[in-house]
């Protein structure tokens, strides 16, 4: 593990936010393990030096953190059926569930790893916002974060583009790539495969890999209710 993704990381832990979630250092008294945070930080740690080490040269990147996805596993667009996908597209990197109870799956992660999949090499998953932001006395939902929150965490996303030097960003959706963009970013953007866009995202993807039309179901993709 490098020292420059400790570095991140804990830098990453110091962000204290209101209605925010930091999964590097909060703790869910509902469905977190004691040692959740320390799991979640060694999966981000692992995963960052991994990627460091792997040289890669692509990042996907969406809004912010999801209350089933990397609320759960710190890990962007990652929820726990794809854990061990996490795993085997990095190489065998050893990544660990931080939660109790049965794994959750989230609907965009699944199909995101369903892209993973083919594309078949090490991306890097990250989120311009890269905690989870939620509404006021509700952890458990989803809201867009907000302008300082976004300023208040742009050093992240500007630090990963000096350790890993992309060849390709691709944005995830629109409030995506326009954040991106208003860093002075350039990015790809594609179609958020929620709320519809599901078909198009896949479309756009294989467009951008040069991948071929394939129905074939893959190894990685689970289901999710």
């Amino acid at each position: 593990m490098t020292q420059q993704a400790a570095d991140f990381v804990n830098a990453l832990c110091d962000v204290h936010l209101d209605h925010v979630f930091n999964p590097y250092t909060d703790h869910c008294p509902l469905f977190d393990r004691e040692d959740a945070a320390t799991k979640r930080r060694q999966n981000l740690e692992r995963s960052l030096a991994s990627a460091i080490d792997l040289e890669v040269r692509t990042i996907w990147i969406a809004r912010d953190l999801g209350y089933r996805g990397g609320r759960r596993t710190g890990l962007a667009l990652t929820d726990e059926m794809h854990l061990d996908a996490y795993s085997t597209l990095f190489r065998g990197l050893p990544v660990e569930r931080a939660t109790k109870g049965p794994p959750v799956g989230e609907r965009t992660a699944n199909t995101i790893w369903r892209m993973l999949a083919r594309v078949g090499q090490p991306v890097f998953l990250w989120n311009v916002f890269p905690l989870h932001p939620h509404a006021p006395e509700e952890p458990m939902t989803n809201r867009c974060h907000t302008a300082k929150e976004r300023q208040a965490c742009s050093w992240f996303f500007n630090a990963l583009i000096d350790l890993l030097n992309p060849d390709k960003i691709i944005a995830i959706g629109g409030d995506a790539h326009k954040a991106v963009e208003s860093m002075g970013i350039s990015s790809v953007q594609v179609r958020h495969p929620s709320y519809g866009g599901q078909n198009v995202f896949i479309r756009q993807i294989e467009e951008a890999y040069n991948l071929g039309s394939d129905e074939t179901p893959d190894l990685f993709t689970q289901p999710v209710g």
